[in-house]
């Protein structure tokens, strides 16, 4: 799901710079109610400069709507790249894979058999003859988020916030647990011990990267619109350009009778075509999108859900294979394979 942007607001910005820059080691005072005295060494001085000498400044925490001309460094204000920088520098260089066990709200019992087929027919309309060949046991069903910063890079610049969340083995999406993450309890601790799944950073870079692909689709949609509309533009207005300028060369080489005069004209006519390629070259590059997304954290969540073994036909042929049922999503997972 892509998540809301917080509003611009000076006073909580200030508590975040001065907690993140205190924490990597800068000394912060507040001087006003939108003022920060900042004195940074080392790690807090790159913010300013890249060798990370002392550096001494006071921020502004300016209101939303100024409309001044801005100093990027030492103003804070909306889309400041301060702030960016100051997030980069926060950021672990390997992010850890926490682990989250979800508290046991829906699964305290089984489904009953008759609205589990219900569901099953729902989700894998193709299949017949479903039926469960053993009772429910208890189990659990693990899921992998991660909070992607997504910079679209184009004529302008777009960021948005993303936290995806993907069922595991399959990679099916799960927006409900993305949307709904924030209000989860965490249970206490199982009475058993839980057999987390190994971590597959290949598999699940892939399968991140599939999700945040469909997430952002609409808004490269409009991205695309505008980028091509404006390469049609330079496109016409350079080729226009070069086909008038070649096309005066020869008719200026075709009323001359001089020879040299023809060789200089086939000259240039050569390094205008030459140059017209460069152009349309360049212009392609410049409007390239380049999609830069940027891991926050990982999460692996643990939640209890029911393992039963079923059967059921599909084109004319019987299947038998084991499957969770997760009462929280109302959902099967195959166990056996990643998708059917």
């Amino acid at each position: 799901m892509k998540l809301n942007r917080l509003k611009h607001d000076p006073t909580e910005l200030l508590e975040f710079y001065e907690q993140g820059l205190s924490s990597i080691g800068a000394l912060c005072e507040r001087t006003w109610h939108d003022r920060l005295e900042v004195i940074a060494d080392g790690r807090a001085a790159n913010l300013w400069n890249p060798k990370g000498t002392l550096h001494q400044v006071e921020l502004h925490f300016t209101a939303p709507n100024a409309v001044e001309a801005r100093d990027a460094t030492r103003e804070v204000f909306p889309g400041c790249p301060l702030t960016f920088q100051l997030a980069e520098a926060l950021r672990p260089a390997l992010l850890p894979l926490e682990r989250f066990v979800l508290a046991d709200q829906t699964a305290a019992r089984p489904p009953d058999a008759a609205v589990a087929g219900k569901i099953w027919y729902a989700q894998f309309a193709d299949t017949s003859r479903w039926q469960l060949t053993a009772s429910f046991k208890p189990d659990f069903h693990f899921s992998f988020i991660g909070v992607v910063r997504c910079e679209i890079q184009a004529m302008d610049q777009h960021w948005s916030l993303h936290r995806v969340a993907i069922s595991l083995p399959g990679g099916e999406s799960d927006e409900g647990l993305a949307r709904d993450l924030s209000f989860q309890q965490a249970a206490p601790a199982p009475a058993v011990e839980i057999a987390w799944p190994t971590p597959d950073p290949a598999r699940w870079r892939e399968l991140l990267a599939l999700r945040l692909e469909n997430e952002v689709a609409e808004e490269l949609v409009r991205v695309r619109i505008r980028q091509e509309n404006s390469l049609r533009r330079e496109l016409e207005r350079i080729d226009d350009y070069f086909e008038n300028y070649q096309r005066e060369l020869t008719a200026r080489a075709g009323r001359s009778a001089n020879e040299n005069s023809k060789v200089k004209t086939a000259d240039r006519l050569a390094a205008a075509k030459a140059e017209h390629a460069r152009r349309r070259a360049d212009q392609l590059a410049r409007h390239e999108i380049r999609i830069q997304p940027h891991l926050d954290a990982l999460l692996l969540v643990a939640e209890k859900a029911w393992r039963t073994r079923l059967q059921f036909d599909r084109a004319h042929r019987s299947q038998a294979i084991d499957a969770l049922f997760v009462s929280r999503s109302r959902r099967w997972v195959l166990a056996e394979q990643k998708s059917i």
